[in-house]
């Protein structure tokens, strides 16, 4: 099978990054979604674990549509246009699921579903906190040797802006991390648990908060109007 980049080449509405959905999220995607180049699934690519309910929701626009499986191993069925319409499906496989609506498809009404297990980082609080987010492979960049170091706000990471970048970090006690905002576009840094981080919605590049750890533990942070594009992060004190 072709590569997903390869499959979506002609899709309407992907622009290069999946949506990862991690435990307890219901992955939802709209069928016959109106984008500037046609009808679309929406999001176009979603990354889940094995055994999740995947769902299709019809929205009503751009005429009929199903939901097909290129190898088979799904189909809705005949198509339709009737907005509410639903079809799911369990995916208990690793794999990419690539399908495609089949009135549409030559139009670019394509998709897929990526199912991988999550991204382990031997920190299960950090795996649970950041699974969702675009750029999280599992990698914890390791900066416990460095007095400052940065964290990028809005990074363009796998294509998409609303990411930290590293999404994980480890470092020393005593360390002071600046965020620097790659661009004048809105985001914060709301820490769970502690009180420090952004109270405000920041719009300006360059460094924006500045923090130094001195207690060891896990702080898990996030952009609060971009945390359901999985806009999160972690900071592991050693």
């Amino acid at each position: 099978m072709q590569s997903v980049d390869s499959w979506l080449a002609d899709a309407n509405g992907y622009d290069g990054t999946p949506k990862r959905f991690g435990a307890g999220v219901q992955p939802t995607i709209s069928v016959g979604e109106p984008v500037d180049s046609g009808i679309a699934f929406a999001p176009a690519v979603i990354h889940v674990r094995p055994m999740t309910n995947v769902r299709w929701d019809w929205t009503g626009h751009g005429g009929e549509h199903n939901v097909v499986a290129v190898d088979g191993t799904f189909d809705s069925g005949n198509a339709n246009g009737q907005a509410g319409t639903g079809y799911h499906y369990i995916f208990e496989e690793t794999g990419v699921y690539p399908f495609f609506s089949a009135p549409r498809r030559e139009d670019g009404m394509k998709g897929a579903v990526i199912v991988e297990e999550v991204p382990s980082t031997d920190y299960p609080e950090v795996d649970e906190w950041v699974a969702r987010a675009p750029n999280f492979t599992g990698t914890v960049v390791d900066h416990t040797n460095v007095d400052t170091t940065t964290v990028r706000v809005g990074a363009p990471d796998s294509k998409n802006q609303f990411v930290f970048s590293p999404p994980v970090m480890k470092i020393s006690t005593g360390t002071t991390i600046e965020w620097q905002w790659a661009a004048d576009s809105p985001h914060t840094v709301v820490f769970e648990s502690h009180d420090i981080g952004t109270n405000n919605v920041i719009s300006t590049s360059g460094v924006q908060f500045t923090h130094t750890f001195e207690k060891s533990g896990t702080y898990r942070y996030r952009c609060d109007p971009h945390e359901t594009l999985g806009m999160r992060g972690a900071i592991i004190v050693e």
